[in-house]
């Protein structure tokens, strides 16, 4: 071998040597974690919880910056400008296929993400202040039917997901709601509280409430009863025939590298797993909805179709 091939060999190796290097450097500094609803909810006290595990794992701490509104998909936005170096991540929630199907959004949530792993859900449920008049759905529904309008009801947004559902029901059963979107839980819980919003269709940011004895639940969305409230009828054993579920997961810049993506995703996963996370979920009735890299990436491809369907059927789709 000759002494120029020699040189040539050891650079290649060194190049070779110099890739996983630049790999394993990741993380050198804090990572941001955008909650994409307010501060004080469920989903963020969730989101909290699992940057605090995730940091455990990752080497570097897991910051998290809330940006509410929109659905939850400011996030996705803010994902088109980021840096696609690792260290912006932001929650991804159903909205994130939803809205771009009802509105012009600033970003594509096929071509501007890539998806790193499936996280959690929610369980929606429609409740109401311990002293409201309806204890039950029927009575519910009933008094909707004999005041149109009359009654309102508050939903994480418009296009989402306990928006969607609500308004399917109340095309189905006849009846007319007053619609009242928030941008999270908290603000929606306080409205009801108050009195100055009569129906919460919420996710788990309720749970504490309830038990309390400052609310009750009237049904829930779920295909199955939940153990938090074993008590509580689905919408579908009412015979409303209605269910709806919404998971979240994880998401960064589309240009991010695949070995940064692989760090996140298993520091991630382990932070998922971690007790400090599975308990904030099992306080709040969430399920664990872990999806893999390769897996939320197919839902995300699948979801965006399914959600189209939807909107067109609900007569919700954006004038072109």
């Amino acid at each position: 071998m000759t002494e120029k091939s020699v040189r040539l060999l050891l650079f290649i190796t060194g190049l070779l040597l110099a890739l996983p290097s630049a790999a394993q450097a990741f993380p050198v500094k804090p990572v941001t974690l955008l909650v994409t609803f307010p501060a004080g909810g469920p989903t963020d006290i969730a989101g909290r919880a699992l940057a605090e595990a995730t940091s455990k794992y990752l080497g570097q701490p897991v910051v998290v910056e809330n940006r509410p509104g929109a659905t939850g998909t400011l996030g996705a936005a803010a994902l088109v400008n980021a840096k696609p170096d690792g260290y912006t991540v932001s929650m991804t929630p159903i909205t994130v296929f939803r809205l771009p199907h009802m509105e012009n959004v600033a970003y594509d949530p096929i071509k501007d993400i890539q998806y790193v792993m499936g996280v959690s859900g929610y369980v929606f449920a429609v409740i109401v202040r311990s002293d409201a008049p309806w204890k039950s759905m029927a009575e519910l529904i009933a008094a909707a039917r004999s005041s149109p309008g009359k009654i309102s009801y508050g939903s994480h947004g418009i296009g989402g997901s306990v928006h969607l559902a609500t308004e399917e029901l109340s095309t189905a059963q006849g009846v007319k709601f007053n619609h009242i979107p928030y941008k999270g839980s908290a603000d929606m819980l306080t409205a009801m509280l108050g009195g100055h919003l009569d129906v919460a269709v919420d996710s788990t940011g309720a749970v504490p409430h309830v038990a309390a004895g400052k609310a009750r639940v009237l049904a829930v969305f779920t295909e199955k009863r939940v153990a938090v409230w074993p008590e509580v009828p689905t919408l579908t054993e009412l015979g409303y025939g209605i269910v709806s579920t919404s998971p979240y997961g994880i998401g960064v810049p589309a240009a991010t590298p695949p070995a940064i993506v692989r760090v996140l995703h298993d520091a991630f996963k382990k932070g998922l797993e971690d007790p400090i996370h599975l308990r904030t979920l099992e306080k709040y009735n969430q399920p664990v909805w872990y999806q893999s890299s390769e897996d939320y990436t197919r839902f995300a491809r699948e979801q965006f179709e399914r959600e189209r369907k939807i909107i067109d059927r609900l007569g919700l789709a954006k004038k072109k």
